[in-house]
């Protein structure tokens, strides 16, 4: 990318910056991200730079630019560079996380009924592990209000019977993955804080999508974002952050790093918790993705910036996913657009159970005869499709996936 290059507007235009097939409409950014092929041509960059001299890279080089990473991600959250370090993914963090909390058999582990799905499974493992943690769900159903969650919220906290000792933890999404939901995560941290809850925000898909991030402000015990998803990172990076108050609760890295400080270390070494030095280095891996964010930050600042960036996608969010509702004969979930982020969530026109077989078979035939891709899924008592409004989008796509889901729910309902 050329530096004096004036960027293209957003839309298709925009297309020619990333490296998508050219039939290939890509209305799922939530699942995967997409890279910029300036980024990727960055990365490239980074690899061979790693093999000219792996030794010197390694031991010396990625060093000092992995703390350019962090300060300019800390930046861009509102956070202290040393409040935050890179992990491969959110699930990794979040997992970092509870596996390091010391638990106790009357402690309670809240998740919700719309937790992702490898969040909800650790959950169950830490319960099903001694000394068995027990586990709560806040049921969370769509359409609703920002009233209604709240209320419901810190009504569920206070329904928790509490004992001498017992700790309350509560894994909470900042934008849910499905439904594509923007949660008021920050107005759920400060109940947290009055019910005497730790607050572990899962915010996979936040940063490059939510504006304005505060994270003094809201001030979250624990917090965790993919920089694959919508900050054009390559994947997998995010950024795990904690507080300084609390990370003498993160013992070790997963795995454990050469830098862990053990209790029974003698005197003189490094003192616990050894943070940014312990995620700075937990065994080989490629660095490229990490180091990749420099780069996406980059590319965002050359389009216009985080502001621009998500006027655009969240406008075409709102305007795409009313059009996709007409082409349907349906509604969008969030008519209001309280919820909505630059992920927009349309009711399809099925009138079946919810099955796998059934989601596999939109999921196949969209990527299969349509080469186009939405995220379906069943959520109370119905069948949606998440679309991810991203700067080469246009109205088209929604208009496209539109024929295509016509077609395929009429074809499941004759089947059924």
């Amino acid at each position: 990318m050329k530096r004096l290059e004036v960027p293209p507007a957003f839309g298709h235009s925009m297309l020619k910056h990333f490296g998508f097939e050219p039939s290939y409409i890509n209305l799922n950014n939530g699942s995967y991200g997409s890279l910029p092929l300036p980024v990727l041509e960055a990365c490239e960059q980074i690899s061979r730079e790693i093999e000219s001299n792996p030794d010197r890279y390694m031991r010396s080089t990625y060093i000092p630019l992995l703390q350019v990473v962090r300060g300019r991600v800390a930046e861009l959250l509102g956070a202290d560079i040393d409040e935050c370090v890179i992990v491969p993914n959110a699930t990794h963090g979040v997992n970092t996380v509870l596996r390091n909390l010391s638990w106790g058999e009357t402690d309670i582990v809240v998740g919700t009924a719309v937790t992702y799905a490898a969040i909800a499974r650790t959950i169950q493992y830490i319960s099903d592990i001694p000394p068995h943690p027990q586990q709560t769900t806040f049921v969370l159903n769509f359409p609703t209000t920002t009233h209604e969650i709240l209320e419901q919220f810190r009504a569920h906290l206070k329904s928790i019977p509490r004992q001498d000792g017992r700790k309350v933890i509560a894994i909470i999404d900042a934008i849910v993955s499905v439904p594509g939901v923007l949660l008021p995560w920050e107005k759920m941290v400060k109940i947290c804080k009055e019910e005497d809850v730790v607050s572990v925000i899962d915010a996979a898909h936040a940063i490059g999508q939510q504006v304005s991030i505060d994270l003094k402000v809201a001030d979250p015990d624990f917090w965790i974002s993919n920089c694959h998803k919508w900050l054009y990172a390559k994947r997998g990076c995010a950024v795990l952050y904690v507080p300084k108050r609390n990370q003498h609760l993160i013992k070790t890295t997963l795995p454990t790093s050469a830098y862990y400080v053990s209790p029974s270390d003698p005197p003189g070494g490094p003192e616990a918790p050894n943070f940014v030095n312990q995620f700075q280095w937990t065994g080989t891996l490629d660095l490229t993705p990490f180091l990749s964010v420099s780069h996406a930050l980059d590319f965002r600042q050359w389009i216009g910036g985080e502001e621009k960036i998500n006027a655009y996608c969240h406008g075409l969010a709102l305007k795409g996913g009313r059009r996709l509702a007409e082409i349907l004969s349906t509604r969008v979930m969030d008519e209001d657009g309280e919820f909505t982020a630059n992920m927009v969530n349309v009711e399809l026109p099925l009138h079946v159970g919810e099955s796998q077989e059934v989601n596999n078979r939109i999921r196949g035939s969209l990527l299969s005869d349509w080469n186009i891709c939405g995220q379906s899924y069943h959520h109370n008592g119905k069948w949606w499709i998440r679309c991810s409004a991203q700067i080469y989008n246009e109205m088209s796509d929604f208009e496209k996936l539109g024929e295509a889901l016509v077609s395929i729910c009429k074809a499941i309902e004759e089947d059924n």
